[in-house]
Formats: C-alpha cells, sequence, structure tokens
C-alpha cells in the first residue's frame, strides 16, 4: 500500500514537474514572441491599466498573438508588471519582453514641432492644428485670449514667440508650447538687449523684434544679416522710409496675390514702409535668435540699399546710383535665366 502510495506521489510530482516545465516554455515562447510590426507605430498606455489590460490591448491591435498561458505571465514575471502611463514608440526589431521593459520605464516618446523662421502666427495654427498627440485648445481661441492665458501683454501674436523646433510628449497642449517659446524668446531677447550696441535707433525690446522679423523675411543667408541689419538701422539713423517690400506685403494681408504693384507700395497701410517712417506697428513674423541678435548688433557699414543678386544673395550698396545699377544687373539676370 506504502509503495502504492508512494508511486503515486512520484507520479503527481512529475506531472506537476511537467506541467510546470511546459507552463514555463509556454510563457517564454509567449513573452519572447516579436511584435507583429512592419513599422514603428505609437502605442499608449492608459493611466489606470493593469498589465492584463495592456496584454489584451497589444492582442487587440494585432501587434502579439493571444494565448491560452496569457494570464499565468506575471506569475512567472512580475518584474514585467509594473507598467508606467505614457505614450511610447515600438519598432518591429523589438518583442514582448522588450515592449514591456519599455513601458516599465515611463520614458515616453517625443514628438517634435518645427517652427521656420520668418513663419507667421497664422501658419503656427495649422501645423498645432496637425500636430499628432497634442491637446489642442488654441483652435477657437482669439490672438487676445491667446495672450491672456499666456500673461503677455501684447493682443497681437506676431512675432512673439521663437522659431525653432520644440519636443513635446504626449497629453502636452499648444498653450503649453507657445509658452514654452514665449520664454525662450523672453530669455534670448534679454540677453541680445543688455548686449546691444549704443546708439541704435531702437527705443524698445519689442522694436528689437520688429527690426528682427523683417531681417528674417529679407535674407535666410546667415552670413548677411548683420549687414541686412545694418542697412535698415543706416536707414532709420537717416530718417530715409525703410522701403522694404515684406511689410508692404503683410500689410496687405490676403488681398497679397504673390506679385506687388506700383499702386500697392502706394497704398497706405500700417506696414507700407514705402509710405510711413520707421518701424511698422508689430513684427512681421516669427524671428530665430540670429536675427535677434543681428538687429541688436548690425555690421558696420555705410550701405543704405540692397537688391537681390539672382544667385541667392543680396548686392549692397551705399548710394542709390550704385543701387540702380544693382538693380539692372539683376533684372538682366532674370531675363538670362529664362
Amino acid at each position: 500500500m506504502i509503495k502504492k502510495i508512494t508511486f503515486l506521489l512520484v507520479l503527481a510530482v512529475a506531472f506537476a514537474v511537467g506541467i510546470f516545465f511546459y507552463v514555463t516554455k509556454q510563457v517564454e515562447q509567449f513573452v519572447q514572441q516579436p511584435l507583429q510590426l512592419s513599422e514603428q507605430q505609437i502605442f499608449t498606455v492608459k493611466p489606470g491599466s493593469s498589465f492584463q489590460r495592456v496584454l489584451s490591448q497589444l492582442t487587440e491591435q494585432d501587434l502579439i498573438t493571444s494565448s491560452d498561458i496569457i494570464r499565468a505571465v506575471r506569475h512567472f514575471h512580475p518584474e514585467l508588471t509594473q507598467l508606467k502611463a505614457g505614450t511610447y514608440l515600438i519598432v518591429p526589431e523589438m518583442n514582448l519582453t522588450q515592449a514591456l521593459e519599455l513601458f516599465k520605464t515611463g520614458k515616453e516618446h517625443q514628438f517634435s514641432l518645427t517652427f521656420v523662421e520668418g513663419s507667421r502666427f497664422s501658419e503656427w495654427r495649422i501645423i498645432f492644428e496637425s500636430a499628432p498627440y497634442l491637446e489642442h485648445k488654441i483652435k477657437d481661441m482669439s490672438e487676445a485670449q491667446i495672450a491672456q492665458e499666456l500673461g503677455l501683454t501684447n493682443d497681437k501674436l506676431e512675432g512673439l514667440f521663437l522659431a525653432e523646433t520644440f519636443h513635446y510628449t504626449f497629453g502636452t497642449s499648444d498653450l503649453d508650447i507657445l509658452k514654452r517659446s514665449s520664454d525662450k524668446l523672453q530669455s534670448v531677447l534679454d540677453s541680445a538687449w543688455k548686449n546691444r550696441q549704443d546708439k541704435l535707433p531702437l527705443k524698445t525690446p519689442y522694436d528689437a523684434l520688429i527690426l528682427a522679423s523683417i531681417i528674417e523675411k529679407e535674407t535666410a543667408v546667415e552670413s548677411e544679416r548683420e549687414r541686412v541689419a545694418s542697412v535698415f538701422v543706416n536707414r532709420l539713423n537717416k530718417r530715409m522710409r525703410l522701403q522694404t517690400d515684406p511689410t508692404v506685403i503683410y500689410g496687405m494681408g490676403d488681398d497679397y496675390d504673390g506679385n506687388i504693384r506700383k499702386k500697392d507700395l502706394r497704398t497706405p497701410t500700417p506696414y507700407n514702409t514705402y509710405v510711413i517712417f520707421g518701424l511698422p506697428p508689430t513684427p512681421i513674423a516669427m524671428a530665430g535668435e540670429a536675427s535677434i541678435k543681428a538687429a541688436l548688433n548690425p555690421e558696420d557699414s555705410n550701405y543704405y540699399y540692397f537688391v537681390a543678386s539672382g544667385k541667392g544673395g543680396h548686392v549692397f550698396s551705399k548710394s542709390l546710383a550704385e543701387h540702380n545699377r544693382a538693380v539692372r544687373a539683376y533684372l538682366r539676370q532674370l531675363r538670362s535665366n529664362k
């Protein structure tokens, strides 16, 4: 009888060990399975999601193959169960264990938004609207309402943000990014203002932003910024009109069709620097750090004019006669390119 009981116990133990090793093997195969991805993908672990719920979510999205063993995973791999809510980037090279290890870190995927120097706030709105995983708060807000939310004193937001690339995680709002951009601009502007040249015809940091925005629209050539700035500073010091086309275009608003005509240069608007003296009332675009620094530290020159060279840069002139020759050369260049 004892031998029979012993045999049955041994058999039971052997069966249990066999089951254990079978389950262990099945669990390992399950957690080592590759993710079923052909390209990288965003995956969100929602707040309050249990480990089991995340596995179910991966199954529902056809990212892993389900198994009857799925509920045993937490018992064999408790180290994989402490997942943190967030939005993560998973890639085809990952297996399930690697994905779960990523979800444990809390290191969410960083999205990015790039705002180009010289762009307008109206363009920023469009970029925000199409940005993925961003909370959209400003869509139905006026510029004045946005300014109030950000604690800005200017109701018109043109030029009040620094144009650069911003990174964000899931749950960030467009207002959050605007706040960061505004703060960064203020830091750059404060530093540049403290280190500005003496006797500039700019009374306030806001004047510097206006001039920087014009520089931004006039040239994309890094080496020309300080020289372009010098032309406008020289003209302001001489009480000459700035006569810069980008301000005219900005003042035309929706009436601009891609061409500036003589009548447009003569039509008064607050931004038409062919008509008004001094700077326009606000910036005409978002400036980058380089243009802000150029506006406050222009090149020491005697240039009062410039025109496109037709080769990507500009020709600078000290007199109107020189400028007119440069204009004629530019027109010849245009005709030869046709």
